[in-house]
């Protein structure tokens, strides 16, 4: 058995890659030319991980563009090792900034940046690449750790491990297992949650109804493998675009809770002035927040702030850049907005009188629920009134004359980034990270584009708002209706859910993590890890972090908001990665004169 100093990474994604350029940043002021051996644990390929691998079809695209996507630091980022910048994307490949690249080229950037900073690894750091799965890590608080891997005689032993798993899969609930169950005996498709990209769908019978419920990112997947991925293809471009079928396309009727897809990426830079954030939720807000010595609740304790601080990234950005469309001298409007109470009737009059046109005020209840009380006279007028809700959504992102949009989309990543300091003291739950990303991470323009061509040409057919799915056994099919269109109902033999796993603590898909909590690890009832936002350590139930084991990325409840870095934005992962590399080798380099105590099975 090796006495060699171990450090084991478990997940080798951009996580896990970004970890180790910190650590290859670092090694030389704290860890020197000691030895150390670096296991690198995935069952997926270094650099692009599961979700970015380079063998996936290349018509999925990014949800970001080129030149928004860094995995390297540069000045802005408040770190305490080295920076060292490299290159975005866009440099990177040598495309056109302002494009979505494919998700296998952003895969090839990844193993490009993962083979680079391997690189700057010294001679006397080993880099073992172990292309399996993690199933267990034990070990006592003071002591060596041992990580079982799937299917190796004898765990890996471990000075310390860093967990970077990603994204994770989940058991079905027992709605899924109801559907699942209702679909076998009656010899129907269902498809539950799961990444698009991974998911069968072969399934899925040319010219027939597919019900799909999801109308997020992993629809706009689907859209586009069971469309242009069956031969299908585009004509024309902008509001002209025509899609002409392959006829080996199933028709897809879709539907989900707000009945509408994701607000569409912003078209146009944020430039002139921006507005200051924080202001009304920031670190003195947050602190008080932890101050309270109980339980934080999203709904009561933090949305009335969120809501006032993108409120006034919205106003400032209004009032700075388009003045002629307001009332009030914005000294006036500063002070009495914040006086205001948050989501108050004050702060409602305010603007309805600074604001004249209602089209310039934010009303977030509105934005999340845009179909509210709306009702259709039939099937066909819903396709039309759908239509009309993509184009307009299409038009206002793409019109710099409601830059305000752009102002409060920096909002919600300054709000992100303040959530991260309440730690485990608050789990926002699932509502605000799909509200974040209906927001914030919506499908380039161009893909809405796409789905008016299909909408238009019957490929895809609007179900409503508030879908509800049920089962009909006598027939043995699939049913989907929705209150805005009273009376009708669609029928088919195969129901998709188009959306993620959902990997709460009990449905975790992760032996790993499953193990880790019934060992006595701290989890969040929507399934996250809970982390020592100091330096990423994993808490214990009793509250104590753990000295050996640490956690980064969106199993925790330090996950940042969005996927991947913008250049010169801060990039809060990149610190987060910065500050558990360096804690992790200054524990190594304290630990390296010490002989491991020996490992039993």
């Amino acid at each position: 058995m090796s006495t060699r100093p171990s450090l084991v990474v478990v997940g080798a994604g951009p996580r896990g890659t970004g970890f180790l350029e910190r650590l290859a940043a670092n090694l030389p002021e704290l860890y020197g030319d000691r030895p150390l051996d670096v296991h690198l644990v995935d069952p997926h390929p270094p650099g692009p991980g599961r979700i970015w691998r380079t063998g996936q079809s290349p018509l999925l695209w990014m949800n970001s563009q080129a030149e928004d996507v860094t995995m390297f630091t540069d000045e802005t980022v408040r770190l305490e090792g080295p920076v060292r910048p490299g290159p975005t994307l866009a440099e990177w490949a040598g495309i056109d900034g302002r494009t979505f690249p494919t998700r296998p080229l952003q895969g090839s950037y990844l193993r490009w940046v993962y083979e680079r900073a391997r690189a700057a690894l010294p001679a006397s750091v080993t880099v073992h690449e172990h292309r399996t799965s993690a199933l267990r890590v034990a070990g006592p608080r003071e002591g060596r750790q041992r990580v079982w891997l799937e299917g190796a005689a004898a765990p890996l032993p471990a000075d310390l491990v860093v967990l970077t798993v990603g994204h994770l899969d989940a058991e079905p609930d027992r709605e899924q297992r109801a559907l699942a169950d209702f679909a076998a005996r009656h010899g129907l498709v269902h498809l539950p949650p799961d990444f698009t990209a991974d998911t069968d769908l072969s399934a899925l019978p040319a010219g027939e109804p597919v019900l799909v419920r999801g109308f997020g990112l992993a629809f706009v997947d689907l859209m586009v493998l069971l469309t242009e991925g069956r031969g299908g293809r585009y004509e024309g471009e902008g509001d002209d675009l025509v899609y002409v079928p392959s006829g080996r396309e199933p028709v897809l009727h879709v539907g989900s809770r707000r009945g509408v897809p994701y607000r569409s990426k912003i078209g146009y830079a944020l430039d002139g002035e921006r507005p200051p954030l924080p202001r009304f939720f920031g670190t003195g807000q947050t602190d008080a927040l932890l101050a309270l010595g109980r339980p934080l609740d999203f709904r009561r304790d933090v949305w009335p702030l969120v809501d006032k601080e993108l409120g006034w990234a919205h106003y400032h950005r209004l009032f700075s850049t388009h003045p002629e469309r307001t009332a009030l001298p914005w000294d006036d409007f500063e002070k009495a907005y914040g006086a205001a109470e948050p989501r108050g009737a004050a702060l409602a009059a305010l603007v309805a009188a600074a604001v004249p046109d209602p089209a310039d005020r934010l009303d977030l209840d509105a934005l999340d629920h845009p179909l509210d009380g709306a009702r259709f006279a039939s099937a066909e007028a819903l396709q039309d009134g759908l239509r009309a809700h993509i184009a307009a959504d299409l038009a206002r992102r793409h019109d710099p004359a409601h830059s305000a949009d752009a102002a409060v989309f920096a909002g919600l990543l300054s709000v992100y980034a303040q959530l991260l300091r309440l730690g485990d003291r608050l789990d926002p739950g699932g509502w605000w990270h799909g509200f974040f990303s209906y927001l914030a991470s919506g499908p380039p323009g161009p893909r809405l584009r796409q789905l008016l061509a299909l909408s238009r040409a019957g490929v895809v057919r609007f179900l409503g708002p508030r879908v509800t799915v049920g089962t009909d056994e006598e027939r043995g099919l699939f049913r989907a209706s929705s209150e805005a269109v009273p009376g009708e109902r669609t029928e088919a033999r195969a129901l998709v859910e188009a959306r993620l796993p959902d990997p709460t603590r009990e449905l975790t898909g992760s032996p790993l993590l499953r193990a880790l909590y019934e060992e006595g690890a701290r989890a969040t009832a929507s399934g996250l890890l809970v982390v020592d936002p100091a330096d990423g350590r994993v808490l214990e139930r009793d509250g104590r972090p753990h000295p050996r084991r640490f956690a980064l990325g969106p199993h925790t409840t330090a996950r940042a908001g969005g996927a991947f870095t913008r250049p010169r934005t801060g990039g809060v992962a990149f610190g987060q990665n910065d500050v558990t590399a360096r804690a992790a080798l200054a524990l190594l380099r304290d630990l390296e004169c010490r002989l491991p105590a020996p490992l039993s099975a």
